[in-house]
C-alpha cells in the first residue's frame, strides 16, 4: 500500500480548537453573531478584524471566561468543559494578553506555579521544589529567565515567554496570543516569532491576534477575518492578498470616500493659524520625531492601531505624559511638560481614551464632574458657589443635550452616551483652543455618537482646532485630513477622500508595494 493511500486511511486529527454557530449578545449589542473558527492542530492560526469585529469577545468565550448565548466550544474533538472547571480549562487553552499578567512582585517560579504550589506534609510551601520544579519547567521550553528573579524586573519580552511556559505547564496545547507584540521592538518580535516556530514544531497550536497585518504574512498558516460580529473568510495566508484581507476586514463594497456619520460643515480657511504646533516630539518607547500642525478651524484625525503611539502623544498633548524630547505649542503657549493644569491654561481640552478610569468621578455629581476643569469660574478665592456651578452645568446639559433630570444627578446614573456628552461638557467648560479627543464615542449608541461628532464640527467651526485620536472610521470620516502613526512613528497623511481600504492599510502597516 502506498504511502497516499495510508494518510487517506488515516484518521483526521480534529481541530485544535473549534467554535461553531457562536453568538452572544449584552442588551441590545450583538457582541458575535453566528460566527466560528477552525484552528488546526499545530499551526498558527490568525484572527483579524477592525475594533467591534468580536475578536475579543470570542477569545473570552473560547477560554472559558464568558457562557456563549448559542454555539458551541470544543477542543480536540471534546466539548469544552463546565465554566465553572477552571482547571479544566487550563489543561485546554491559555491567553497571553497585551497587557502581563504576570505579578511584578512575585518571584519567576511563584509565578510559575501560583495557586498550584508544591506543598509539604504539614501544607506549608516546600520552597526548593518549586523553585526546583519552575527551573525544570523553564529548560523545558528554552526559557531564559532566573527562578529567584521578581517577575518586575523581567523584559516584556521575558514576561511573555514566562506566561507561555505557565500555561504550557498546565497541560495546555492551544494558547491565544493576543497583540504580543504591541510593546516589542524589531528584535524581540524576530525572537518571539522564532519561539513561536519553534514551539509550533513541538505540537502546539497558537491563535494570533494582532493588529499589524505584516505579522500576519510573517509568521501565520492561515487567517480568519471577523467583520460586524460576523465570520467573513478563512483562507491560507500564502494565497490571500494584503488587499484582499484588508477588503474582507473592511467590506469590499467600501471602496470610495468615507463619511458615513456626517461630512465638514465647512473648512477652515486656507490661511487659519496654527493653534497646535508639535515638532520632534519623542517619548522612549512609545513614539518618536513627531511633528505636525493643527489649525485653527481644522478637524485632523490621529490613525493608528495598538501599539501605534497615539494615545500617548494625546496623553503628552493634555499634561498627562512628559515628552522626552521635543515641543508643543498650543496657541503660542508652551505648557509645561506632564502638567495637567498647564495644558489647561494654555488652551487645551480633554476627552480621554476611556471614561470610566480616566473621565469621570461616577459618585459626583453631573455638575461637579462637567465642571471640575473650570474652579475659577465658580466662585472667588477657590470656593464654589453651588448656584453658579449648577447654573454652568445647566447650560452645559442644555448645549450637550444631555438627558438628565438636572444636574444634581450623579452621573453613575447617566447611559454610555450621556456620560460621555458630561466629559465633552467638561473639555470645552474652558473654551479650549485645541480639543483632543482619544475615541470619542467609543461604546455608545449611534445618536449618541452622530451628536457627538456634530458637536465637533460645531467646536471647529466656531474657530478651535480639533485633533481626534482614533481607530475608529467613523470618527476618522470627519476629518480634513488625518494623520496615521505606526509603531511610534507618522507613517502616512491622507486629505479628505481617502478610502477605508488605504487607511486601514497604512494603519496595519502593510507596505505600499503589498
Amino acid at each position: 500500500m502506498g504511502n497516499e493511500a495510508r494518510r487517506e486511511r488515516a484518521p483526521k486529527r480534529p481541530p485544535a480548537a473549534l467554535a461553531v454557530g457562536v453568538s452572544k449578545r449584552y442588551g441590545s449589542t450583538v457582541a458575535l453573531d453566528g460566527a466560528g473558527i477552525s484552528v488546526a492542530a499545530g499551526e498558527t492560526h490568525a484572527l483579524v478584524g477592525r475594533n467591534g469585529a468580536g475578536k475579543s469577545t470570542l477569545v473570552s468565550i473560547m477560554t472559558g471566561l464568558v457562557r456563549p448565548d448559542e454555539g458551541r466550544i470544543a477542543f480536540d474533538g471534546r466539548p469544552a468543559p463546565r465554566l465553572a472547571d477552571r482547571e479544566a480549562w487550563r489543561g485546554r487553552v491559555a491567553c497571553v494578553y497585551q497587557k502581563s499578567t504576570v505579578i511584578p512582585g512575585l518571584t519567576v517560579a511563584e509565578n510559575l506555579f501560583l495557586h498550584r504550589q508544591p506543598t509539604t506534609r504539614l501544607g506549608l510551601v516546600n520552597w526548593s521544589a518549586l523553585r526546583r520544579q519552575a527551573a525544570a519547567l523553564l529548560a523545558e521550553w528554552d526559557v531564559a529567565a532566573d527562578v529567584h528573579a521578581l517577575a518586575g524586573e523581567l523584559s516584556v519580552e521575558q514576561r511573555q515567554f514566562v506566561e507561555i511556559a505557565r500555561a504550557l505547564s498546565g497541560g495546555a496545547r492551544f494558547i491565544v496570543l493576543d497583540e504580543p507584540t504591541a510593546q516589542l521592538d524589531a528584535a524581540a518580535i524576530g525572537r518571539l516569532f522564532a519561539r513561536i516556530r519553534e514551539l509550533q514544531q513541538r505540537g502546539v497550536t497558537f491563535l494570533f491576534i494582532s493588529h499589524h497585518l505584516q505579522e500576519v504574512y510573517d509568521l501565520c498558516d492561515t487567517v480568519t477575518v471577523f467583520r460586524d460580529a460576523r465570520h467573513i473568510l478563512t483562507a491560507p495566508v500564502a494565497g490571500l492578498s494584503r488587499g484582499e484581507l484588508v477588503a474582507a476586514m473592511t467590506g469590499e463594497e467600501v471602496t470610495t470616500s468615507s463619511g458615513r456619520l456626517r461630512e465638514r460643515q465647512a473648512e477652515p480657511p486656507a490661511d487659519a493659524h496654527p493653534v497646535l504646533t508639535v515638532e520632534e516630539l519623542s517619548l522612549e518607547g512609545r513614539y518618536a520625531d513627531v511633528s505636525f500642525t493643527v489649525r485653527a478651524g481644522e478637524v485632523v484625525g490621529l490613525a493608528g492601531a495598538a501599539g501605534s503611539g497615539r494615545i500617548e502623544l494625546a496623553e503628552t498633548l493634555a499634561g498627562l505624559r512628559a515628552a522626552d524630547a521635543g515641543t508643543v505649542e498650543v496657541d503660542g503657549r508652551r505648557p509645561r511638560p506632564g502638567d495637567v493644569p498647564s495644558a489647561l491654561a494654555a488652551g487645551v481640552g480633554f476627552v480621554p481614551e476611556d471614561r470610566h478610569r480616566q473621565g469621570l468621578v461616577p459618585d459626583m455629581t453631573i455638575a461637579n464632574n462637567a465642571t471640575l476643569t473650570v474652579p475659577d469660574r465658580l466662585g472667588p478665592n477657590g470656593l464654589i458657589d453651588a448656584r453658579r456651578r449648577d447654573a454652568l452645568a445647566r447650560e452645559m446639559i442644555d448645549d450637550l443635550a444631555i438627558k438628565t433630570p438636572g444636574p444634581g444627578l450623579p452621573v453613575s446614573g447617566l447611559s454610555g452616551g450621556n456620560q460621555q456628552k458630561v466629559v465633552m461638557a467638561r473639555a470645552l467648560a474652558n473654551r479650549p483652543r485645541l480639543l483632543v479627543l482619544v475615541n470619542p464615542t467609543a461604546g455608545v449608541d449611534v445618536r449618541s455618537k452622530d451628536f457627538l461628532l456634530g458637536k465637533a464640527d460645531e467646536v471647529a467651526a466656531e474657530g478651535t482646532g480639533v485633533l481626534i485620536a482614533s481607530d475608529e472610521l467613523d470618527d476618522l470620516a470627519l476629518c480634513d485630513r488625518v494623520l496615521v502613526m505606526f509603531r511610534g512613528r507618522l507613517v502616512a497623511a491622507f486629505a479628505a477622500g481617502w478610502t477605508d481600504n488605504e487607511l486601514v492599510t497604512a494603519m496595519e502597516g502593510v507596505p505600499d508595494d503589498a
